[in-house]
């Protein structure tokens, strides 16, 4: 019997339902493991402390980091001494890099072991971060297939264990849950469903979501819906969707999928939610004034989707800044409803990438190796 403490530490909705999954398979490997964590409600509904809740610390944008500079320090200050307070096993850190890799720095430092679980996009910007995972993390867990080999690159050795948002996804198919039952419980015509999914930062949403309302004006054979994230409250959606007849739906995001015909996604680990729905889709971004400016000039990935990312092919359109238009966004909507070559096409290459991110199981295969290598 382990009997670890655990301090796990993530900033995002992402990471908190791959750190809910994480810890409930920790569960079977330590029955008596004792947690404490920042992230969010599906981590809290794994029976664990919750220091922190991540919309509290969502900041997105270069603008809009500096702007709250000193709660961001305030917090990692708080972090350092309620980590060497609680003296933890180990710390499990879930992306999240400006504030999990200085937490990462002081963690072992203080002779505590330290876990990464989700990589750091160092892939795409900033790989000098590399440096600093190779000096201050004992064992980092992948979740893109391609990421081990970008390590082994730079000397570094790390576990690709298969993605656990495939375990996420699939237990959430085998519920019960049909069309019927998901029209009449949020009391919806019965007409086919276009999902939108505009994020879950009020930043992304602000950018994203008045061009994704926009488009519902030319279908008005379908019902246009957002799915909406529980850290954004309601009155925030209601700036933008006043005129349009488009519901809001919390809590909700995968039976919203399971049900659409096709989906207008804000880049981001939605995208590849989306894909494992099997659900063409079409990908929008869009950053303003100096955030767009750095990212430019520090930015090298050929897409920002993590499905073509993965495929290493434009598997579905990507509309970024100034194609980020009504026009475009329309037509791409149109191919991906209308033209039944280019569906069948979206699916086979779904299929492809279900395959590459190794199938179910990821999370409990994770948790066995991170407590084995407590025991050694």
């Amino acid at each position: 019997m382990l009997n670890m403490k655990y301090y796990i530490i993530s900033g995002e909705a992402s990471g908190d339902l791959h750190g809910s999954n994480l810890i409930k398979n920790l569960k079977k490997y330590d029955s008596e493991a004792e947690f404490r964590c920042w992230g969010g409600d599906l981590m809290e509904k794994q029976g664990v402390t919750l220091v922190r809740h991540y919309r509290d610390l969502a900041f997105m944008g270069f603008l809009l980091v500096l702007l709250n500079t000193r709660t961001i320090f305030r917090n990692i200050r708080f972090c350092k001494k309620d980590i060497i307070s609680w003296k933890p096993d180990v710390l499990i850190l879930i992306d999240y890099p400006g504030f999990n890799l200085r937490i990462a720095e002081y963690a072992k430092k203080n002779g505590l072991r330290v876990f990464y679980y989700i990589s750091p996009t160092v892939w795409a910007w900033h790989s000098s971060r590399v440096k600093t995972i190779k000096k201050y993390v004992d064992r980092m867990f992948v979740i893109l297939p391609f990421e081990k080999d970008f390590y082994k690159q730079h000397g570094y050795d790390v576990d690709f264990a298969g993605h656990p948002l495939l375990d996420a996804i699939e237990e959430r198919k085998n519920k019960n849950e049909n069309f019927g039952n998901f029209i009449n419980r949020n009391k919806l015509p019965d007409k086919p469903v276009i999902a939108l999914l505009p994020g879950s930062r009020k930043q992304e949403i602000k950018n994203i979501l008045p061009v994704m309302l926009r488009i519902s004006d030319h279908f008005p054979d379908y019902q246009f819906i957002i799915g909406a994230a529980s850290s954004i409250d309601n009155d925030y959606y209601q700036i933008f969707t006043d005129r349009y007849d488009v519901p809001v739906i919390f809590d909700q995001t995968y039976e919203l999928l399971k049900q659409s015909t096709a989906a207008i996604v804000t880049s981001g680990t939605a995208t590849l939610e989306t894909a494992l729905f099997s659900v063409p889709q079409i990908v929008c971004y869009r950053l303003r004034g100096i955030s767009f400016i750095i990212a430019k000039m520090l930015v090298n990935v050929k897409y920002i989707s993590l499905v073509n990312l993965i495929m290493d092919k434009e598997v579905v359109k990507e509309y970024i800044q100034e194609k980020l238009t009504v026009e475009n966004v329309r037509n791409g909507l149109e191919s991906i409803i209308n033209d039944p070559d280019n569906r069948n096409r979206i699916f086979a290459d779904y299929n492809d990438l279900i395959n590459r991110l190794g199938g179910a199981g990821a999370s409990q295969r994770i948790a066995k190796i991170m407590t084995q290598n407590l025991l050694t």
